[in-house]
């Protein structure tokens, strides 16, 4: 298991201001696109990882989560204050997490490790040195929001997407979007 892969969907009037949004209701694509990308695996065997943070787990419908087929770890300095269920893994931070991954059963048939939210945990595993690639899904709609994505570091830099992305526009329920690959280069 290598390193780590952002996942994020948001709104982009300019590069520098990507707002994190729950609000844009793309639909089923989108979903399906998530879902497809997040659970892609190489060896059959093995499945993948997705962390994210309280807030983010808990903004997943309840009968959406935990995410099937990945395991959910989800970061929180609480965890006493709040009930999961016992296939998720509960850890106090994104470097807990990353090492229970290394060292012990957890990470044992993980393939890939996904982030998929909030800001704190993007920007921390963005700014680590297992973060290899962001996969961002670039709204081209404003919608008010109270979340924003961390400003992306200069060793990312925009890529080909995969063969299995499309490169133009998408559109879903009136609602423009492009899908987009940055890869750190460091």
């Amino acid at each position: 298991m290598g390193g780590c892969q952002c996942f994020a969907h948001c709104n982009a009037s300019r590069a520098s201001d990507f707002i994190l949004t729950r609000k844009a209701k793309i639909g089923g694509q989108e979903l399906k696109y998530f879902s497809r990308t997040t659970k892609k695996v190489d060896d059959a065997s093995k499945r993948n990882a997705v962390i994210m943070g309280r807030k983010t787990y808990f903004g997943v419908p309840e009968s959406k989560r935990p995410l099937p087929d990945r395991l959910n770890i989800v970061l929180t300095r609480n965890a006493a204050a709040y009930t999961f269920p016992p296939d998720v893994l509960v850890c106090g931070s994104l470097q807990e997490a990353l090492i229970k991954l290394d060292t012990t059963d957890y990470g044992k048939d993980i393939e890939n490790i996904w982030i998929v939210g909030g800001n704190s945990v993007y920007k921390e595993a963005m700014e680590s040195d297992r973060c290899h690639r962001v996969y961002l899904t670039e709204i081209m709609k404003q919608f008010e929001c109270d979340a924003f994505f961390p400003e992306m570091p200069k060793a990312f830099v925009m890529v080909d997407n995969d063969a299995d992305i499309p490169n133009e526009v998408q559109e879903e329920n009136g609602i423009q979007y492009m899908y987009k690959i940055y890869e750190n280069k460091q």
